[in-house]
């Protein structure tokens, strides 16, 4: 489905509000005006500030992880998870992953470590699959990586500790990326399928954040955890198609979400709170509904950037390293249809656009490697992994 744009271009939401509309709290309204600021210019190869080696290629990959000893995991969409060996180069298929529901949005999707990966090996993964009457719904699962001395292995042990209730028809919108926090927690984006209304709906878990324990329990600490049962998983409602969530530097979690016609946002995370969708957004339905702005409803958390003309934002994570200092604290985003490296700058909670570079190809997934390269993982067949390292 084609991404328009109908309103004005980016703006910078100046407040975040918390709201716990499920349960009829409120708080007190913070600075709701939004700054209009025109979107930087992509930055075209020759005037960026790195250069892209390629490094190697997979067919649709979906996400990426570093294993300690400076290897790579990849998933693709088509349900296969890859080690690459990046000193020779060599690529192995690992065994024992969940069949997975492959089609439109559907397939194969996130890959992570546990935090105490170097004692205990076990990776969390996510995926489509399939329901019964041709429904599908995402799911996480844990399992124990198990590694060959020649890179091939195989995930042992493997888990199911989530799903997506209620699972539903078609096949867009899945979201499934996943994070550990400072907390040890595991925090999952659940996207609300392309069905609207389910995120704002406590009784199932679509169009939400969610919080887990380790081996997929329920903390008691959860803000809806009295009310039993999935609301107890939930930690903020009313999300659209969140496809990146990351921890910044002081533990606060961010997360990008793909918008209708105009509407991509970053959003902070914050504990209960509500932000909207599909009641406001600041973009508009596919087929020229409007939906009301953020600001005419201020019950509900306000997004810290919007995109109009869109991103379609994949991939999110915060540079820590060293190889790039001007970075240091900064987000970057993958862009899809914007074919584009996005750079986002903080002052405190408040967020901008900063930078913009061109790829020429959709971007689905960036990392952060261990030596301070950013990683780079296009969209779509024989999709490039790049590594981006300073220009001399």
């Amino acid at each position: 489905m084609t991404r328009s744009s109908k309103r004005a271009p980016l703006l910078l939401a100046m407040g975040l509000l918390p709201i716990l509309a499920t349960t009829a709290c409120s708080a007190a309204s913070p600075d709701t005006t939004a700054a209009a600021q025109t979107a930087p210019a992509a930055t075209s190869a020759d005037q960026r500030p790195f250069t892209a080696t390629e490094v190697s290629r997979f067919d649709q990959p979906w996400a990426m992880t570093f294993l300690p000893d400076g290897s790579l995991l990849v998933t693709e969409k088509r349900g296969k998870l890859q080690h690459l060996d990046l000193a020779s180069g060599q690529k192995h298929e690992i065994t024992g992953v969940p069949k997975v529901a492959y089609g439109g949005q559907g397939g194969f999707g996130d890959v992570i470590l546990h935090p105490d990966f170097a004692r205990n090996n076990v990776v969390y993964v996510s995926y489509a699959e399939e329901g019964t009457l041709d429904t599908r719904g995402a799911a996480v699962a844990r399992a124990t990586l198990a590694l060959n001395a020649d890179g091939s292995g195989a995930l042992k042990d493997l888990k199911v500790i989530w799903r997506q209730t209620p699972k539903v028809s078609g096949q867009g919108h899945y979201g499934h990326r996943l994070a550990f926090g400072p907390d040890g927690k595991l925090w999952i984006s659940s996207s609300e399928r392309q069905k609207f209304d389910p995120a704002q709906d406590m009784s199932g878990n679509l169009g939400k954040i969610i919080r887990l324990n380790d081996d997929g329990s329920v903390p008691a600490d959860n803000p809806f955890a009295s009310q039993g049962g999935v609301a107890a998983q939930v930690w903020s409602l009313g999300h659209r198609n969140v496809l990146g969530i990351a921890f910044d530097a002081n533990g606060k979690l961010w997360a990008q979400e793909m918008g209708p016609a105009g509407g991509d946002e970053l959003n902070l995370i914050q504990r209960g709170a509500n932000y909207g969708y599909p009641i406001v957004s600041n973009g508009d339905h596919y087929d020229g509904r409007p939906i009301p702005d953020h600001d005419t409803r201020p019950e509900f958390a306000a997004p810290k950037v919007t995109w109009n003309p869109v991103i379609s934002p994949a991939g999110l994570m915060f540079y820590s390293g060293s190889l790039f200092p001007q970075w240091k604290g900064s987000a970057f985003i993958g862009g899809l249809s914007s074919t584009s490296l996005v750079r986002v700058a903080f002052d405190g909670e408040n967020a901008r656009e900063a930078e913009r570079f061109n790829m020429g190809e959709r971007i689905r997934e960036v990392e952060q490697g261990p030596d301070g390269a950013l990683w780079l993982l296009e969209d779509g067949s024989k999709a490039r992994l790049l590594k981006l390292t300073p220009k001399a």
